[in-house]
């Protein structure tokens, strides 16, 4: 029968480990229940959209700051001004911005929202109209990211700056017109934003009080910032960060996210190109910054060639290990999130690109419930804040923005403390408030693979049913690499959303990714059922090749058919080793949440043939069938462009057809994290 239990840490680093990386409750709080913030999110969204006080904001261009190595990087300061565009002499607290594309990219997006009526012509036209159940869909959806509110904190929010805070953009050493080499997040690019701070807290506009925030990268450093405890940082307000950089979309279960890094890296190398037009035509180019980037113009970008291309292990540069597999080159870039001692308010989403990070970066940070927040909505990287300031929803984002930095660098009374703690878009139900994630009352209960047909997946490659007793057949199951994820929710995902645009018959019905995949279907649930948490799937497999790649998905189907992903996951079948000191196990014994040794030492080739068990960890969820709603696992040989294998594990997989073996002695299942009651 089905087996139940609490979630457990396993090894002697209990605590410690719970801190650092697991899923633990949040301190106590009660939850407001509204998660639109209620009559304080009405006052929050009027004190942002009220007339500023301040008419004018002006701007210092590429303003230099040294750096303590000698390295100038280049800032553009935003300052509340009067009508004739005097800058407000009042020192006032100030927000930092730490960019890597460019803050001519920041400006361009600032001088476009600033054009008289732009904003709201653009607003009103995304509103107007819903394509809904239309094949253009998935651009409605997208372009709900302009009316969210994100675009003002990933650029420039001219609406806090006219209410008395200045706003500086840097961009990163390296990039930009910031001298330097680009450290991608490395030490040095960490002490920066530590100096930078320091460099603004003693400027002659500045009461001595930073914030700090952005989009993605830019939430990254204010992690990254914040774990240092700078003196002059109050809080900070990051969206989509990561802090597993590996685990999150490099190289999540050891395939390469294909769809995301090779655009990005060639996004920033190619931005950080863009001289400074203007210094070349005024005779005052600096030359620094041309030597800068002749000795490193394309970074990681040979690492990424030969990761994806070589053959064996052998084959691979020292230096492309090193960015390849888990070791110094990661634990440099992990922010120290158990020292964040400032009020910090994290927005991430189900199906960024970061999803694995967010919960986990929320729970580890040791501040009580109301100086931290967590929410968590159902979009991707680039349609960060969709949906936001609708009916039910939370805030927009700039309005978020205003009232947490209004309160913890100028000290009002708004109430943002007093909101959620932890704010969800519970997927199949909509925006929820609760205390903690997982929610309270989590048992996990397995859920084994059947061979027999549920009748609902005639369209995959086998339809095999979800059951909560073992089975007692023994089947072998086949399935064979194909390109089908390039119309699914993991390839959108593994774009960072780029591939919403194709509609929702791809983002939101994974029937057609199902073609290439073994299906299990439970019955339907009779109640609400509710999922909070990590997910773990245990397979019994066989290879007929000394390596493998598995891609899985968690779907709820409803009752016309259509399977929609809740999450997913994969592994590379010879970097199966699990760290039992970093994982986490419920109380009968099994995974939770696995933690593999993504290291070539670590790596195990597999024997073919010979029946292999692996556990595949899922990206934490949360979400609620509704009666007649039935829970699905899908098991790919291949999700392109979610994930890629390595070369050398692809050269080893020989692209073969992979089996997934079934038997009452060794059966497969998954441990699912359920609010409450069995349902099955």
């Amino acid at each position: 029968m089905a087996r139940r239990g609490s979630l457990s840490r396993t090894g002697t680093l209990a605590l410690a480990g719970a801190m650092a990386i697991g899923l633990a409750v949040a301190p106590g709080g009660v939850a407001a229940a509204d998660p639109s913030g209620g009559a304080d999110g009405v006052k929050w969204q009027a004190t942002a959209d009220a007339p500023p006080e301040y008419p004018v904001v002006a701007i210092d261009w590429d303003v230099p700051i040294m750096m303590s190595d000698g390295t100038v990087l280049k800032g553009n300061v935003y300052r509340p001004a009067d009508a004739s565009g005097k800058p407000i002499d009042t020192k006032m607290p100030s927000i930092l911005n730490v960019t890597p594309y460019t803050k001519l990219v920041s400006n361009l997006v600032d001088s476009m929202m600033a054009v008289p009526g732009l904003e709201d012509t653009l607003v009103d036209l995304v509103n107007s109209y819903d394509l809904a159940g239309t094949p253009l869909d998935g651009v409605g959806e997208t372009a709900k990211v302009l009316t969210g509110g994100g675009m003002r904190v990933f650029a420039v929010n001219r609406d806090l700056i006219r209410s008395g805070y200045t706003q500086v953009v840097v961009d990163t050493r390296g990039t930009g017109f910031s001298q330097g080499q680009w450290q991608t997040l490395g030490p040095r690019e960490q002490q920066d934003s530590v100096e930078i701070i320091d460099w603004m807290s003693k400027q002659a506009w500045s009461n001595g009080k930073v914030g700090m925030g952005g989009v993605s990268y830019s939430g990254i450093n204010s992690l990254q910032a914040a774990g240092y405890r700078p003196s002059a940082l109050k809080a900070i307000f990051p969206m989509e960060p990561g802090n597993d950089l590996l685990r999150d979309i490099v190289g999540t279960g050891g395939g390469l996210g294909v769809g995301f890094m090779p655009l990005w890296l060639a996004l920033v190398n190619g931005t950080k190109l863009i001289p400074d037009v203007q210094s070349l035509v005024q005779g005052r180019f600096d030359q620094q910054w041309l030597q800068d980037r002749l000795r490193d113009p394309l970074t990681l970008i040979a690492e990424l060639g030969e990761a994806m291309t070589a053959p064996t292990v052998n084959d691979l540069d020292p230096t492309t290990l090193g960015v390849a597999q888990d070791g110094t080159f990661y634990q440099e870039r992990k922010a120290n999130v158990e020292n964040i001692a400032v009020p910090t308010m994290l927005y991430g989403a189900w199906h960024d690109i970061f999803a694995n990070s967010e919960p986990r970066v929320y729970n580890a940070i040791p501040l009580p419930a109301g100086q931290k927040q967590l929410i968590m909505s159902d979009n991707y990287h680039v349609t960060f804040g969709g949906g936001f300031g609708e009916a039910g929803a939370p805030p927009r984002l700039d309005v978020l923005e205003r009232a947490w930095f209004d309160k913890w660098l100028k000290g009002i009374d708004n109430g943002i403390d007093r909101y959620g703690p932890v704010t969800l878009y519970q997927q199949g139900n909509g925006w929820t408030t609760t205390d903690q994630f997982p929610r309270a009352g989590v048992e996990y209960q397995r859920m084994y693979l059947s061979d027999a047909p549920s009748g609902t997946a005639g369209h995959a490659a086998r339809d095999g049913s979800l059951v909560a007793a073992t089975p007692q057949s023994s089947a072998r199951l086949t399935a064979a690499p194909g390109l089908r994820g390039f119309c699914s929710r993991d390839g959108a995902q593994g774009t960072a959303g780029m591939t919403v645009i194709l509609g929702s018959v791809c983002s939101k019905d994974s029937r057609f990714q199902e073609a290439e995949g073994l299906a299990f279907t439970s019955a339907p649930v009779a109640e609400p059922t509710e999922l909070s948490g990590p997910v773990n799937l245990h397979l019994e497999t066989v290879l007929d090749a000394p390596d493998g790649f598995w891609a899985v998905t968690l779907n709820d189907v409803a009752p016309d058919g259509t399977s929609t992903t809740l999450t997913n996951g994969a592994l590379t079948a010879s970097l199966r080793e699990v760290d039992e000191a970093q994982s986490q196990r419920s109380a009968n014994g099994d995974y939770a949440e696995p933690h593999h040794k993504l290291t070539v030492s670590a790596r195990k080739p597999v024997i073919p043939g010979q029946v292999t068990p692996v556990d595949i960890n899922l990206v934490p969820t949360d979400a609620l069938l509704k009666p007649g709603h039935r829970l699905r696992v899908d098991v790919y040989a291949a999700s392109v462009p979610r994930y890629l294998p390595l070369g050398p594990m692809m050269a080893d997989g020989q692209n073969r057809p992979q089996h997934v073996q079934l038997s009452p002695e060794r059966p497969s299942f998954l441990n699912l994290p359920l609010v409450g009651a069995s349902a099955w």
